[in-house]
């Protein structure tokens, strides 16, 4: 499955001594030596199956998959039967998310238009086959926030419509449709949690400073009160309540770096109690009972997966499902008895598993993977390496090379979005298709990256463009320095925050890098922050406090000089840009103005946009295009290889091409030789 551009523009630890990489072999593997070409389709195509759930009662399996059209669907059956049936009908984009109502009755599945992000929440209605939209409200965006086995009849859904800029909660019955408030944002909410009854109770606020209050009331109708309030630098959190209703589950950083689970009593603050903590990663995933609300395992993240058992009920599981086969795993499903459990295995050298596990036999059973071709291709495997950054802060990070390994490799710099988000270790298909075509590839989880704890988030406060790129072009001086890549063969690519990283590494630092691909990313950060989505404006605080604040004089002057558009004389290398047209996060402006800016300087670059499009692409036929046109284009400048890209597009693609490419610039040296 292709990576997703995290973040807010989008599970044993095995972690390399700082400085060291794996051993590599002496001599470069050779073009003709090199594995088969890996098909572009197999990598970012549809998936055959994926994210299957169970039904609550455990009698039936949902799954996405394709139509014969192409477009990804949900699928029913039943289990032991061979009756797979189509459940839904999007026309053209693809469904990505959805889940089972507690009723035994209903899909739900959101939807938006061509990448604007106003997603609907449909409910499929499987005895008589009718979809109905539950938020049927033009303009607005909506999202689910809660299912409970008590009120199987009811989702609890936010939705922008009374204020585009705010979500309130609503009570939607999936037998007659009926939509009644449960909680109206007051003008500082950004997240809301509902208890085992469905009443939302507890209150996520972003306050003046660009900090957080938790706040939470006793009832529907009972007053809110604060139940704390932590400054800009803590991560704290709301989970959920506990199944009497007493206590909360929260995530907090107070009183130490890395965020530990905890339990607070809400009449009792002070007796707080620790569930869960580690010293070098912040808490996960969390596996909370759906029917007791008992907190059962817990997941850390340093370089590799790591859960922690809290419930010995399920210890044995657990055991069971590591021994299923090599990779990291995750719980994604269960059924209301809490007999059977789905189960996904992440590998880095294959195709995404999906296990059913017996819990009475403890016994696991293979269902299918996301693309069985990939188990049968030459995958490279993803290592954690650590970077020392020239302050002396360690970065983590993953580093695959090409089969064979080598010395003196092209590389491939693949900076993540966010950037408040990160790299994890496992199938990723971008690292996997630029491995394939002879590239090494350094994955760095810079400053500002989340996961390893606040000071590792907050040291990229402020620093887009200064310690943050810092640290990526720290990442490139350990590879040169290792042996690992050559100097004159390396490019930078990302999208989202990775895309003004792939910008900001052509404008800020020329000399390092050979050509830069950037997927949707900004060019400027004054105009980024002004042309934010209305429902980001109460989260605008805390782009001030990490990116900065426009109308403080101060962060002015770092934002001008952060923006990669105002150095555009300095771009020399050559830049392929792609661009959703309708990304409500990053505008189609951001890509059209340094466009513009570097034909009137005399740059070379090359523009996709795709009309169907918002922030990154997906629909199969566009992310085919693009990485088509990726890989051609790193081939050209960095001498790697490529799958051709036969006629001038991708059939069923959208893409529009602009190409700027003045006559001085195409006189430039020729690529260099491939190897």
């Amino acid at each position: 499955m292709p990576r997703t551009l995290a973040g807010p523009f989008a599970a044993a630890v095995a972690v390399a001594v700082v400085g060291a990489t794996a051993a590599l072999p002496a001599r470069a593997t050779s073009i003709d030596q090199a594995p088969a070409l890996i098909p572009r389709a197999a990598l970012f195509g549809n998936p055959e199956r994926a994210r299957p759930k169970l039904s609550p009662d455990g009698k039936r399996l949902a799954w996405l998959a394709a139509d014969p059209r192409g477009v990804q669907q949900v699928w029913v059956k039943t289990l032991g039967k061979s009756d797979d049936r189509m459940v839904t009908a999007d026309k053209q984009r693809g469904i990505r998310m959805y889940a089972w109502a507690w009723d035994d009755r209903h899909l739900l599945y959101l939807q938006d238009i061509e990448g604007d992000e106003n997603f609907h929440v449909y409910a499929v209605d499987l005895v008589d086959g009718n979809v109905r939209d539950l938020t049927p409200f033009q303009g607005v965006k909506a999202e689910l926030i809660g299912l409970d086995p008590s009120l199987p009849n009811v989702v609890v859904v936010g939705m922008n419509a009374r204020k585009r800029e705010l979500f309130d909660a609503y009570r939607v019955d999936l037998t007659t449709g009926a939509i009644t408030v449960a909680a109206e944002n007051p003008g500082d909410v950004v997240g809301w949690s509902v208890d085992d009854k469905l009443v939302v109770r507890g209150a996520q606020v972003i306050t003046p400073d660009g900090g957080t209050e938790l706040r939470v009331r006793a009832g529907d109708k009972a007053p809110w009160k604060s139940l704390l309030t932590v400054g800009p630098d803590e991560n704290v959190a709301l989970l959920g309540f506990s199944k009497d209703g007493k206590s909360v589950y929260l995530t907090s950083s107070f009183g130490r770096d890395t965020a530990r689970l905890v339990v607070r009593p809400l009449d009792r603050p002070t007796d707080e109690k620790e569930l869960a903590a580690d010293e070098g990663a912040d808490v996960g995933d969390v596996v909370i009972h759906p029917l007791t609300k008992v907190v059962q395992a817990v997941a850390f993240n340093k370089g590799r997966l790591e859960w922690k058992v809290l419930d010995p009920s399920v210890k044995g599981d657990l055991d069971g499902i590591a021994k299923l086969e090599e990779g990291d795993v995750t719980i994604v499903s269960r059924d209301r008895a809490d007999t059977s459990w789905l189960v996904l295995v992440n590998r880095d050298r294959g195709a995404v598993h999906w296990w059913s596990w017996d819990r009475a036999a403890k016994k696991g059973t293979f269902l299918f993977a996301h693309q069985p071709a990939l188990d049968k291709l030459p995958l490279q495997p993803m290592k954690p390496v650590d970077v020392r950054a020239r302050d002396g802060m360690v970065l983590h990070g993953y580093l695959t090379l090409p089969a064979g390994g080598g010395k003196n490799l092209p590389m491939v710099l693949l900076v993540h979005g966010g950037p408040w988000a990160r790299d994890d270790w496992g199938f990723d298909a971008e690292a996997q298709l630029l491995a394939n075509r002879g590239y090494a590839v350094l994955q760095l989880n810079f400053r500002g990256s989340e996961g390893y704890g606040k000071k590792y988030l907050h040291a990229g406060d402020k620093q887009w463009g200064l310690a943050m790129h810092d640290d990526l072009v720290d990442g490139v001086r350990w590879a040169v320095a290792e042996g690992i890549a050559d100097p004159k063969r390396v490019a930078i690519m990302g999208g989202s925050y990775g895309g003004y990283a792939a910008l900001a590494g052509a404008a800020f630092t020329p000399d390092l890098f050979r050509c830069a691909v950037d997927i949707v990313g900004p060019s400027n950060l004054f105009t980024l922050l002004a042309t934010i989505p209305p429902y980001w404006k109460p989260l605008l605080r805390v782009f001030h406090v990490r990116v900065g604040n426009p109308d403080d004089p101060a962060d002015k002057e770092l934002l001008a000089r952060a923006s990669p558009l105002n150095r555009v004389d300095h771009i020399k290398i050559p830049l392929l840009i792609g661009q959703g047209a309708n990304d409500p996060r990053v505008k189609q402006a951001e890509s059209e103005q340094i466009m513009k800016a570097i034909a009137d300087a005399g740059g070379r670059a090359t523009y996709v946009l795709y009309p169907d499009e918002g922030h990154g692409f997906a629909r199969p036929p566009n992310r085919l295009d693009f990485y088509a046109r990726t890989e051609r284009f790193l081939a050209e400048h960095l001498g790697g290889r490529a799958e051709p890209l036969a006629g001038d597009k991708e059939p069923g693609s959208t893409a529009i091409v602009r190409v700027v490419a003045p006559a001085a610039a195409a006189k430039s040296a020729a690529p260099p030789a491939k190897r």
